[in-house]
């Protein structure tokens, strides 16, 4: 599940020219802001909500909720925020720990006894916080096959048993890596403290108080008549894809909001957790809000000419860093056609939440808008966003394509090669993905998940004992390359997998498969 920062974090970098300082954003320039990035980074729609000092200055909707009907985005259309979720997930647990139970040092184990990771001192140790820091020691996006693409058998018992066959790339509590599986674990950690499924506990604890009458969690997503469609740009012209599942999720990326909800929960978070009239209402604590914009696990931080930036950072469920020297809280969220990013000011008492429908494009508009209208508040120059955001994801998807192109063609050239199909047919099993199956269909070798149906396809000889695979599953560029490790005699025993584009979403975590033969 991507969270669609890895362009602004490389722009940020760039040394700039100093030019007068823009006023800040009135309502016609936002919507000129928003109608040009809609064309430029090819997004079907996307709305808008903007809080300052209180009140909702700006909240609308541009563009449609489906290329194929036309319908008009407006403030209230939902979009899955994916992993904007992640922040409703500690806000939660914030509450569970100001009513006493649970602890944010609470051992994991104490609350899910059959919770098991790589090994024995970690188990022992893996604590609540370590859940939502990403700092576990384990890869990015490790075991999101379970979940990516949806459709899979996988449940949360999977999920938990799972950690204890990962393998680590860092130590306990030294680096970042993202991670979402554990997000469904503190998920789970809240149902077994209250008796409550995660969706229900969110949806009465947190969205029905702050009257976000139009948000829903998960599965508890009824009314679908002013829902935004998933779209994909990948082929150069705006299609519509199917709508995601999120299933067992919900706790890493499965709400559906829109940006008037989204307009309340930013002031409960600018508002430090006080709510309602007068700010009479309490979510939760100062304390537990502070801890969650605490910073927990730290980045490395290269200092941008333009931002003069100290720290960068992970709190519970947040980014963090400084710009200019005020705390910028943000998160981003990402599901195949559905890209999203929030992005508080607390010291400038400011707040903006963009929400798009369609893949590729939708990162570079929330991240060339937002930074637009922020920049305006913090009295910088117009840095021309949205130009230089298209001329960066041009780049990055021509190289991409560049690679993705040099791999099929290098199958075209081997498609006269003999390969004995007997050879690799067969079924192979990974510790905690399952078992897969190559076999033959029209005299082409076919990959097939068990449990993941949306992993199947052909796979063309590309060299050597490798293998490219183009799924039937097409909504997101991930297709991928299998290495078959062959015995003495010739037969395969074993796989290893990896996706051929650079710019697959980490979610696709085929490198972290060891699939094994069991047909034996």
């Amino acid at each position: 599940m991507k969270k669609g920062t890895s362009l602004l974090t490389s722009l940020l970098f760039i040394l700039l020219v100093a030019t007068p300082t823009f006023a800040q954003l009135t309502t016609q320039k936002i919507d000129v802001l928003m109608e040009d990035a809609l064309v430029k980074f090819k997004v079907a729609g996307a709305s808008i909500a903007i809080v300052k000092d209180g009140k909702v200055i700006h909240q609308k909707g541009y563009g449609v909720t489906s290329v194929a009907t036309k319908k008009p985005v407006n403030e209230y259309t939902n979009f899955q925020i994916a992993s904007n979720s992640k922040a409703f997930t500690t806000a939660a647990l914030s509450i569970l720990e100001d009513e006493g139970k649970l602890k944010w040092t609470d051992k994991v184990k104490d609350h899910i006894p059959e919770f098991k990771m790589y090994n024995d001192y970690v188990t022992e140790n893996f604590n609540i916080q370590d859940l939502l820091t990403h700092r576990s020691g384990l890869g990015l996006g490790v075991g999101d096959l379970m979940f990516f693409p949806d459709g899979s058998t996988f449940t949360i018992n999977d999920v938990v048993a799972s950690f204890q066959h990962f393998k680590p790339v860092s130590a306990f509590r030294t680096k970042f890596d993202y991670d979402n599986l554990l997000y469904i674990v503190a998920g789970e950690v809240i149902a077994r403290a209250t008796g409550m499924s995660y969706e229900a506990f969110v949806q009465k604890r947190i969205i029905e108080p702050l009257q976000m009458n139009n948000t829903y969690v998960g599965s508890l997503l009824k009314d679908k008549n002013n829902l935004a469609v998933p779209h994909s740009s990948e082929s150069g012209t705006i299609k519509t894809i199917d709508a995601y599942d999120i299933g067992m999720g919900s706790a890493a990326g499965g709400i559906f909001s829109n940006a008037a909800d989204m307009s309340k929960w930013m002031q409960l978070r600018l508002d430090k957790g006080k709510y309602g009239n007068d700010l009479k209402s309490t979510m939760f604590s100062l304390k537990n809000h502070n801890e969650m914009w605490r910073l927990h696990t730290v980045f490395d931080n290269n200092p941008s000419p333009r931002y003069n930036s100290h720290f960068n950072g992970y709190g519970l469920g947040w980014g963090l860093t400084d710009v200019n020297g005020k705390l910028r809280v943000s998160h981003t969220g990402g599901l195949p056609g559905m890209l999203s990013i929030v992005t508080l000011y607390p010291d400038l008492n400011l707040g903006i939440v963009i929400l798009t429908n369609t893949e590729n494009g939708g990162g570079g508009l929330f991240t060339a808008v937002t930074n637009s209208i922020s920049d305006s508040y913090l009295g910088l120059d117009d840095f021309g966003w949205t130009g230089k955001m298209v001329e960066r994801m041009q780049n990055s998807k021509n190289t991409g394509d560049e690679i993705t192109k040099k791999t099929w063609e290098k199958v075209a050239t081997a498609k006269n090669v003999k390969v004995k199909n007997e050879d690799y047919i067969g079924i192979y099993e990974d510790n905690w993905f399952g078992k897969i199956e190559v076999f033959e269909k029209n005299k082409k070798l076919w990959f097939k998940s068990y449990r993941s149906p949306k992993l199947n396809g052909p796979m063309a000889f590309y060299n050597a004992n490798t293998f490219a695979i183009k799924w039937e599953y097409q909504a997101m560029n991930c297709d991928a390359l299998a290495m078959f490790s062959l015995d003495e005699t010739g037969k395969a025993q074993s796989i290893k997998m990896k996706g051929i584009s650079p710019n697959i979403d980490f979610s696709f975590d085929f490198q972290d498969l060891d699939l094994k033969r069991v047909d034996k």
